[in-house]
């Protein structure tokens, strides 16, 4: 678990350290900053995987931009680079990335880098702009490294846990499936593309699993309407051909509407029933990264289902022995102080 993040001159991130456990709940006005904490943690992540360009952010759900746009651009400042750094109990992972404003390169540089070991300072790996020979500077040696360090090293669960994140950023028109999955990560695509897949999966590993059973109970009482999910063939459920963009597609079943017409496709269903789905899916799927992030977990939900679902999301995640981290953006004003999870605003 990633204990501090820490972040320099990145957009609108002048210079922050923010203290994490092991699920974070970040709340504040639109515009205020929370997404681009997610990203510069996506940043620091294709860093650790050895290369930051464009298909390397986009891959972990970073939105690309040029330099001038991540460089912090306060009145009196004009930084060079942007910084990035994690740590946990075992190790620490930092990196400083420079790219020209003025010509800008499809990769960012490694202007210096550093993965050192608490328990073991012999195996710590460090470069500068001063090395010689240079080392490639669109290249990371942390990476390059982690491939000689033993696999029960501690040091090395830092680096593997940040080279796996990703950014959820679910929209209504790919959960319902009338709109294609851009990045099909597992386990259910960074935009809900790959939900129904995801439900399959989540149904039958229910069977002898008494956390997956609970948790699903747990969705029944969010989606009180509903009273059966599943997935099956677009061509099988009420749906028109012209909105089907998948073969596969979301299935509820409607405890309140006549038996024989309650069956409904994901494009027909409640957009929040679909945000809580994806929630559950991505908290409980053990294919899914140990360290992640969901931006606008609030999307679709009234305020009193948003309340309810993040209680959920974290009593999930907190029994989930394959999670490592996980962080949710917020616009709600409010939330329960009592909950098991650090919140910054």
């Amino acid at each position: 678990m990633i204990t501090k993040l820490s972040i320099r001159c990145f957009k609108s991130i002048e210079n922050a350290e923010v203290a994490l456990g092991l699920v974070n709940v970040f709340v504040g006005a639109n515009g205020s900053g929370k997404s681009n904490l997610l990203e510069a943690l996506g940043v620091l992540s294709a860093a650790a995987g050895g290369r930051v360009d464009d298909e390397a952010l986009m891959r972990r759900g970073v939105r690309p931009g040029v330099p001038k746009l991540y460089k912090s651009a306060f009145p009196g400042r004009q930084p060079l680079h942007v910084f990035f750094g994690a740590e946990n109990e075992h190790s620490r992972y930092e990196v400083n990335l420079f790219n020209p404003s003025s010509d800008p390169k499809p990769a960012w540089r490694y202007h210096t880098e550093r993965w050192e070991s608490a328990r073991n300072p012999a195996l710590n790996i460090g470069r500068s702009h001063r090395l010689s020979p240079k080392p490639n500077p669109e290249a990371g040696l942390a990476a390059l490294h982690a491939v000689e360090r033993p696999m029960n090293d501690p040091a090395l669960a830092l680096l593997s846990s940040l080279r796996e994140y990703a950014i959820y950023a679910p929209n209504t028109p790919t959960l319902r499936g009338i709109a294609s999955e851009r990045q099909p990560r597992e386990p259910v695509g960074l935009s809900g593309g790959g939900l129904p897949a995801a439900v399959l999966a989540l149904l039958r590993a229910r069977k002898g699993n008494d956390r997956i059973q609970k948790a699903l109970r747990g969705f029944y009482e969010l989606i009180d309407w509903a009273k059966g999910i599943g997935a099956g063939p677009s061509s099988r459920l009420p749906l028109s051909p012209s909105a089907a963009t998948s073969r596969q597609a979301i299935r509820f079943v409607d405890r309140f509407m006549a038996e024989g017409r309650n069956v409904l496709s994901g494009a027909d269903a409640s957009e929040g029933a679909l945000y809580v789905l994806f929630a559950a899916a991505l908290a409980l799927d053990k294919r899914a990264p140990r360290l992640l992030a969901v931006d606008n977990a609030d999307h679709g939900l009234n305020p009193r289902l948003a309340r309810s679902l993040i209680k959920h999301l974290c009593q999930w995640t907190l029994e989930n022995p394959n999670r490592a981290s996980s962080c949710l953006r917020h616009t709600i004003p409010k939330c329960s102080t009592d909950s098991p999870f650090k919140m910054t605003v």
